[in-house]
């Protein structure tokens, strides 16, 4: 299974856990998988197909960006990054 790190801000979706483990051969099917056991999640992820504006995905290190179709291994490491801003 993949271990998917959870944004400080949508953790209260996951009764604060920052780390779940989720199966899933691509970034899609984990964030399919993750709607499904934590309601809500997956909508603050993705927006129209696509993950939202501001997030990008890493998969196992590596900037996959916003690409759902990227292939996972049974152990890789998913993170959900917000982009940060300011001035």
């Amino acid at each position: 299974m993949a271990t998917v790190h959870i944004p400080t801000p949508m953790r209260e979706a996951t009764d604060g856990a920052a780390r779940v483990e989720i199966e899933g051969a691509t970034v899609r099917e984990v964030v399919e998988r993750l709607e499904a056991s934590y309601p809500g999640l997956g909508g603050r992820l993705v927006e129209d197909g696509q993950l939202r504006p501001g997030l990008s995905a890493f998969v196992d290190g590596a900037n996959v960006g916003r690409r759902l179709r990227t292939r996972l291994q049974p152990d890789s490491e998913l993170f959900f990054v917000e982009a940060l801003g300011g001035g």
